[in-house]
């Protein structure tokens, strides 16, 4: 395995901003893994599926499942679903699906495999507790809810999407609950892992603190 620089943290917590600007700072690969487990909701959705499906339904439908993440898109079983999977509805079903082991198992060989690659910069929920145990550097990067509900309203209308401020920091909560309480690969900071508060920092702020912790490791 090549050098990981593992990077968890919230929903809106800025880490995919990060990770990319980390990556092409230092030259190393982004693996944006909302993004694979993005694809795999709308590909399971596709499929008829739903969160009440069980986990035998689920596993057999990824049986048809490719997913690839290279040059900043995604692709599911060969289209480019870039734009496809940033919409609300494909968000919520990437957090409920993510909870179930078939999904997780599905997308951690194909993670493992970036970094047998290249050197990379991995962004998640679990990069730094269990897809990347060993990563050589690890952070938690967090926010405020309120912090992260202006980022996500700003987003969603900047993409003409509609958009209802106090629906979206509820949906972050009920997301916050779910990711941290699920039984698999629960969100949390790890014992080794750098915690950074982006609450009210600008891009720049976040990456100089980041890219300093980076080059005294």
């Amino acid at each position: 395995m090549r050098r990981v620089i593992a990077i968890d943290g919230p929903s809106g917590a800025g880490k995919s901003t990060i990770a990319r600007a980390i990556a092409q700072d230092m030259g190393f690969d982004y693996l944006d893994t909302g993004a694979l487990y993005r694809a795999i909701g709308l590909h399971l959705v596709r499929r008829g599926l739903d969160e009440k499906a069980a986990d035998g339904t689920v596993e057999a439908a990824l049986d048809s499942a490719r997913v690839e993440f290279r040059e900043g898109k995604v692709f599911l079983n060969g289209a480019d679903v870039s734009g496809e999977i940033r919409t609300p509805e494909a968000g919520h079903y990437a957090s409920v699906f993510s909870a179930r082991e078939p999904v997780r198992r599905f997308l951690l060989g194909i993670q493992r495999d970036a970094a047998r690659k290249a050197d990379l910069v991995a962004e998640g929920r679990d990069m730094t507790t269990v897809v990347f145990p060993d990563a050589f550097v690890k952070i938690y990067l967090d926010a405020s809810v309120e912090e992260r509900a202006r980022r996500r309203t700003l987003e969603l209308a900047a993409k003409g999407f509609p958009v209802d401020e106090g629906r979206i920091r509820q949906e972050i909560r009920e997301r916050d609950e779910r990711d941290s309480t699920r039984a698999i690969a629960p969100l949390r900071r790890a014992d080794d892992a750098l915690y950074i508060d982006s609450s009210g920092c600008g891009r720049e702020e976040v990456l100089g603190k980041v890219l300093g912790i980076i080059r005294r490791v």
